[in-house]
């Protein structure tokens, strides 16, 4: 998906972890990911380059669907679905 792509999805949840370091953004997100519906998109804000791996990593090997990483200035964008 292109960056206009991501960022026009259905937002359901909103992770800002930007200015934690690993893994923190995972954390955040593994708890957040109880507080939404299956087939939920949810996006998590990451300052963290790691966080471009453990995310997706993470996601596939519980059965979640990684949309993609939008680049922003300074933090990126990551969309996975429940």
């Amino acid at each position: 998906m292109t960056n206009e792509e991501l960022n026009a999805l259905p937002i359901a949840k909103t992770i800002d972890a930007r200015g934690t370091a690993c893994p923190g953004p995972l954390l955040a997100a593994k708890k957040a990911i109880g507080e939404i519906n299956p087939g939920d998109i949810m996006e998590i804000l990451s300052s963290d380059e790691g966080t471009k791996k453990d995310i997706p990593k993470w996601a596939n090997k519980k059965g979640h669907e990684y949309l993609g990483t939008a680049e922003e200035s300074g933090f990126f964008k990551i969309f996975m679905k429940k």
